[in-house]
């Protein structure tokens, strides 16, 4: 992760709608079980920002039309990132949501396409929790609303993009990196439980050479092995 991703966004920028839960939930797409935990975990949602070409002068794309800002108050200590997700595919823009927990706030974001009938959504990305009252980072310089999208991801990001990496790259890099740990951890519990030896040298040859694989996705510099 790069500098902590709190921004200070444009007062010009402002919009500070409440917007009713209901809104996300009250239909068919949304499981009953997700609907009671938007009721139990989620205290309010506001619209808090807007940031396009006529508030901030940044010229959008038909990828990145515009750049929404929403603050979820929640109840307990956190949200999900499934509700997030719910919230992220009514919106047709790409959201940046500040999760605010009591006196704690994180700034998430997934990457979002916006081709097709219905929003795409990615993994989450998250900064650590900070006090509300910690100071912000003024938006990172850039000319146009794609590159502060792609920017705000980066910061985002829980390891360095490589030269030439998109986020998008990044982000499946990310995702793969998670299915060869999983990989690992399971193959690392097959071989506590293994009695034979046999058995045992063909499961630590599989943890070495998936090991393999995770360092040459977690280095910095691509491979072409990969």
């Amino acid at each position: 992760m790069t500098e902590p991703a709190l921004y200070r966004w444009p007062a010009n920028a402002a919009f500070g709608r409440k917007v009713p839960k209901a809104k996300f939930y009250d239909h068919g797409t949304v499981r009953s079980a997700l609907r009671e935990r938007f009721v139990a975990d989620i205290q309010h949602i506001t619209w808090a920002y807007k940031l396009a070409d006529s508030t901030i002068h940044l010229h959008g794309s038909v990828a990145v039309p515009e750049i929404q800002v929403f603050t979820i108050e929640t109840k307990g200590n956190d949200v999900s990132d499934d509700l997030l997700a719910a919230i992220d595919r009514s919106v047709h823009f790409p959201v940046i949501f500040e999760i605010v927990s009591g006196e704690s706030i994180r700034t998430v974001a997934a990457p979002k396409s916006l081709a097709g009938r219905s929003p795409r959504v990615g993994a989450y990305f998250t900064s650590e929790w900070f006090p509300t009252a910690a100071p912000r980072r003024p938006l990172p310089a850039v000319l146009d609303l794609p590159n502060l999208y792609e920017a705000i991801l980066t910061s985002l990001l829980p390891m360095r993009r490589r030269a030439g990496e998109t986020v998008l790259d990044a982000a499946e890099r990310l995702e793969r990196i998670g299915r060869r740990q999983r990989e690992i951890a399971a193959l690392e519990k097959k071989l506590q439980d293994e009695r034979q030896l046999n058995r045992k040298i063909e499961i630590r040859r599989q943890i070495k050479e998936v090991s393999a694989a995770l360092a040459q996705l977690t280095d910095p510099a691509p491979s072409k092995e990969e």
